[in-house]
């Protein structure tokens, strides 16, 4: 279809104690190198550790909540 949205890569981290959800996101990072994905946490302290490593990493990292999962889109 014209104009339709390719979905992004989903890294679902839910239910994963600290600090696998970063070394997820990272994995997918190096994987990635530049684009768009999203990593699905359900903690404030996985946001706050995925957040702070991307934008490190050079990644610019937006945070939705969604219900009570917590959605980071990830771009570059």
């Amino acid at each position: 279809m014209k104009g339709e949205m390719k979905m992004a890569e989903t890294v679902d981290a839910r239910g994963l104690s600290c600090p696998q959800p970063v070394i997820n996101a990272h994995k997918k990072m190096k994987e990635t190198g530049s684009g768009t994905f999203e990593v699905l946490v359900d903690t404030a302290t996985s946001r706050d550790n995925v957040t702070r490593m991307a934008t490190r990493e050079g990644w610019n990292a937006e945070v939705r909540e969604e219900g009570e999962d917590i959605l980071l889109v990830l771009k570059k």
